[in-house]
């Protein structure tokens, strides 16, 4: 293999080569692209589960009043689509099998005369799993640490007009605000306007012991969710169990994307790369029947035009696969930039249905686009492996044959 020789080649029959590099890459950059977006789709709607620290979400919705709550009611009341977990259902999760750890929350409406907005109350002894976990994403001020303190959402903060060091009254209770925060874009199931301990927001509820209407559940393995869903449906089926898969459950025909059709599109389209790798190559090489009985006359070995053309179809075929994989991941990008509606569970929207634009215009976010280097070096191997195969196979025929027999195929 010489490699003076095999870029003289390539460049003398530029041409084939551009086909044959074009077509590889076109294969492979539909591949990196459908595959990215596929992943894209999923790690959007693991997203909202995954900057939470949880797995699953659990809530008791009262049945048959979605979307119904009083718009005339004024004060703090209970959502609709969650009514209080009795304690009994609340240990229970908490000790089923396959959950490494539980936190509870309350959410709560408060219908003011200008509007409303959402309270939430979070487990301040539990820091890494459920909605308290918005303390990473402070701009402003500190923390939640005593009684009697709030983070506020920092547009709404804006909207209110209140700053860290402010009191605010919640409930018609004073409350200081300690900071502002600023939520994840994708985090909307854990999203509120303002933010207190647990034991605050169940002080705003005087009518009810010790409320609870949220539960935040880590698996041990997450592979597990189907798993748990079936014992607390089974076991306690007043409540309704969310998680990443019903996301992709309300999310339909792109669903079906992120999963079996993506594997086949990706598929065809590296078969569909292959294929043409398998032809073209082979076309090249029965073009240089000649010039083979040529080299054979001069002295090159069997071994040595079997190397020549082998290289040739390496450096094809790299080439294709870098210019696939970049114009393949430039496509999935380019996607990913665009904002995409993200449907939320009637269960996990923190808003009344009066404020459905709102909720709409919140629930838009972006694809999170990576690609697998797995699955990268997969279709890099399989199309060398091909090319390998068209090259070694047919240039191994040719090679054995006379030169004068070569020289009749003219």
């Amino acid at each position: 293999m010489y490699l003076p020789y095999i870029l003289h080649e390539l460049r003398n029959r530029s041409h084939r080569t551009a086909i044959n590099i074009i077509g590889i890459a076109i294969g492979i950059a539909l591949f990196v692209a459908v595959n990215a977006v596929a992943t894209g789709y999923q790690d959007a709607v693991d997203l909202p589960f995954k900057d939470l620290g949880a797995d699953m979400v659990v809530q008791r919705p009262e049945k048959g009043s979605a979307g119904q709550e009083n718009r005339s009611m004024r004060g703090v009341r209970l959502p609709v689509s969650n009514q209080p977990i009795p304690a009994a259902d609340r240990e229970s999760l908490a000790a089923l099998n396959h959950v490494a750890a539980a936190s509870q929350a309350l959410l709560l409406w408060e219908f003011l005369p200008g509007g409303f907005r959402t309270v939430m109350g979070v487990d301040l002894a539990n820091p890494d799993l459920g909605p308290v976990r918005v303390k990473e994403w402070i701009s402003q001020g500190r923390s939640l640490e005593n009684p009697g303190e709030v983070l506020v959402e920092k547009h709404f903060a804006k909207f209110i007009r209140v700053n860290p060091g402010d009191t605010l009254q919640v409930g018609g209770k004073a409350f200081f605000v300690v900071g502002l925060l600023e939520i994840k874009e994708g985090v909307q199931i854990g999203a509120s306007n303002i933010y207190l301990s647990l034991l605050d927001a169940q002080t705003l509820l005087p009518a009810e012991t010790d409320p609870v209407n949220v539960m935040y559940l880590r698996l041990n393995d997450p592979a597990m969710q189907n798993t748990v869903r079936k014992s607390i449906n089974l076991q306690m089926p007043a409540l309704s169990v969310s998680s990443s898969d019903s996301f992709l459950e309300l999310m339909g025909g792109v669903s079906v994307i992120s999963g079996w059709f993506s594997r086949i599109v990706s598929a065809a389209a590296l078969l569909g790369a292959g294929l043409l790798v398998l032809k073209s190559m082979t076309a090249s090489l029965v073009e240089r029947v000649p010039e083979i009985g040529v080299l054979k006359a001069l002295g090159w070995t069997e071994r040595n035009i079997q190397g020549q053309l082998f290289g040739e179809a390496m450096v094809q075929c790299l080439i294709g696969c870098v210019l696939g994989i970049v114009l393949g991941y430039i496509g999935a990008y380019l996607v990913g930039t665009i904002a995409i509606p993200m449907e939320v569970a009637w269960e996990l929207n923190q808003l009344p249905a009066s404020a459905k634009a709102e909720t709409v215009a919140a629930q838009v976010m972006r694809l999170p686009i990576s690609i697998s280097v797995p699955l990268l070096l997969a279709a890099c191997g399989f199309t060398l492996a091909l090319g390998t195969i068209a090259a070694w196979g047919m240039g191994r025929s040719i090679a054995r044959l006379h030169p004068a027999l070569l020289f009749n195929r003219l």
